[in-house]
């Protein structure tokens, strides 16, 4: 489409249509329209990848969408409102919340929205300190790792679980300010399970209003917890012949019935890196290294027992 819309532009010139100067301004905004497409279409490739995750993929959209927005109405000289990124993730272990934040990064810096796109991971240990002021510093040399990109805190609810011997206070408190130092070319995500993150926002009211986007991941169904370890296999260039992907859909089907949130995709990840090592021991037994015997899961490669999460 751009290649067209320049030519456009081109014979509109050539037959004395436009201007010089308003042939250049053309072409320039064409060619910031085509980055602009480019990148949103980066972005949603990368993010309809993912299996399931409808509502989550409908959000992210919308931050993207409004991203562009505001960044073409500042080129043209428009009202443009900073777009406050920092989110709440709510779900289960294993529903993705990681993996979209490592894809956020990616795209808000393909936007231009961050200097390096970069995930930092922490929890309460990386934070909280062992002393007055211990805290702070950790959490300042956190923010300061992350600037740039995005620090993802999981299971962020466990800062304030310590009494009030703990430094779980001065924790948020840092985390606060960390967000007011730092309000361009850094992004914040609390994540956790949604019903201890809603009690979490309940009982620090001042942190809720600093997060306006609050996204949350639904647990997969069964097929969908399939259609992933296929994908698994897929991307490390392994197949599963008949009788193991029949096994491997009673395998997840055990676990699923057995308990429902026993890990989502990383019980799926689990039972195949299980049967990767599996094959492995079989192989090396067999002594046959041949192309086919390193691509396929057979049967006897999936483990026949539960797999947690």
């Amino acid at each position: 489409m751009y290649l067209i819309r320049k030519e456009i532009i081109i014979n509109k010139y050539r037959q004395g249509q436009i201007s010089t100067e308003d042939f250049f301004i053309k072409l320039i905004e064409e060619e910031k329209k085509e980055k602009r497409e480019s990148v949103e279409k980066k972005a949603l490739e990368k993010l309809n990848k993912l299996i399931g995750l409808k509502r989550v993929k409908k959000v992210v959209e919308e931050i993207i969408a409004v991203t562009l927005v505001q960044k073409i109405r500042k080129e043209k000289l428009l009202k443009s409102e900073p777009v406050v990124m920092h989110m709440i993730f709510k779900g289960n272990p294993g529903t993705g919340k990681t993996t979209v934040a490592r894809i956020l990064g990616e795209v808000f810096y393909e936007m231009n929205v961050l200097s390096q796109g970069h995930l930092v991971e922490a929890e309460r240990a990386d934070l909280v300190g062992e002393y007055i002021g211990h805290t702070a510093i950790k959490m300042r040399n956190h923010v300061k790792k992350a600037q740039g990109g995005i620090l993802f805190i999981d299971e962020a609810y466990s800062l304030c679980r310590g009494g009030k011997k703990d430094f779980g206070k001065e924790a948020i408190d840092a985390l606060v300010k960390g967000m007011e130092d730092n309000r361009e070319d850094f992004i914040l995500i609390l994540a956790g399970y949604k019903e201890e993150m809603d009690a979490f926002l309940r009982s620090n009211p001042g942190l809720k209003s600093r997060f306006p986007i609050q996204i949350e991941f639904e647990d997969y169904n069964l097929d969908e917890l399939i259609s992933i370890g296929e994908l698994m296999l897929k991307d490390r260039e392994y197949k599963l012949s008949l009788g193991a992907k029949k096994k491997m859909k009673d395998v997840i089907e055990k676990n699923y019935k057995r308990d429902r949130y026993i890990g989502n995709a990383r019980m799926v990840r689990n039972i195949i890196e299980a049967s990767i090592r599996n094959q492995a021991v079989r192989l090396k037994k067999t002594n046959k290294y041949g192309v086919e015997d390193l691509i396929y899961i057979r049967k006897e490669d999936i483990n026949k027992g539960e797999i947690n999460g």
